[in-house]
């Protein structure tokens, strides 16, 4: 499937996935704060490699919800600004990965658009959503960046343009960018919570 195809099918079942505000319908969702310690997690990624948080300490990882049938996601990917960005960090030591934990997600279907879209960071699969609840993920994209110690600095929205055009990228602050770059530089996050936009996260339901 093209990628103006998914964005088409996504558009047209918005009002199904719901918007910014929406909230996971289980109410088992975790609400973390910064500074504390991020939740430890142990995932497979679409071609079986696990990954643990514990065996990224002494870096920055950030961490970022997806699932392709949403147009906000769609959004940051159409023109590779998404990839952009983490090869980026990537390039600085930083431990870039996305997590996908809607129900319906197969490691075929991350392989699928991981190839049609050129992405290169591992794309972790969530299907029973216990480590998306863990860290309070409500939305799709919603990001989150700990420190090297294992610290949550920033967790929220990707940037500041909560609209799905995907030209309104290039004039948005990153607050993702922000977040690493002042790790790196060892300085504090300026501004370390926001509120995230986008679809909500497809868990399974209970």
């Amino acid at each position: 499937m093209k990628i103006r195809q998914i964005a088409a099918a996504a558009a047209a079942t918005l009002a199904l996935a719901g918007a910014a505000t929406a909230q996971d319908t289980t109410g088992s969702v975790a609400t973390l704060k910064v500074g504390e310690p991020a939740p430890a997690f142990a995932l497979k990624d679409a071609s079986g490699k696990e990954h643990k948080l514990a065996d990224y300490k002494g870096k920055v990882v950030v961490l970022e919800w997806t699932n392709p049938q949403c147009p906000f996601v769609v959004k940051h990917y159409k023109n590779g600004d998404m990839q952009a960005l983490a090869k980026k960090y990537q390039d600085k030591g930083v431990v870039w990965l996305a997590v996908n934990s809607s129900h319906f997600n197969t490691p075929e279907d991350s392989q699928n658009i991981a190839k049609e879209w050129k992405i290169e960071h591992p794309v972790l699969q969530d299907p029973d959503g216990k480590v998306g609840k863990a860290y309070g993920a409500r939305t799709t994209p919603h990001m989150f960046v700990i420190d090297k110690d294992g610290n949550l600095a920033y967790q929220g929205a990707i940037d500041s343009d909560s609209s799905r055009d995907p030209e309104a990228v290039k004039g948005a602050t990153n607050y993702v960018a922000a977040a690493v770059d002042a790790l790196l530089e060892g300085k504090p996050v300026e501004n370390p919570a926001t509120k995230p936009y986008g679809c909500s996260v497809k868990y399974k339901a209970n």
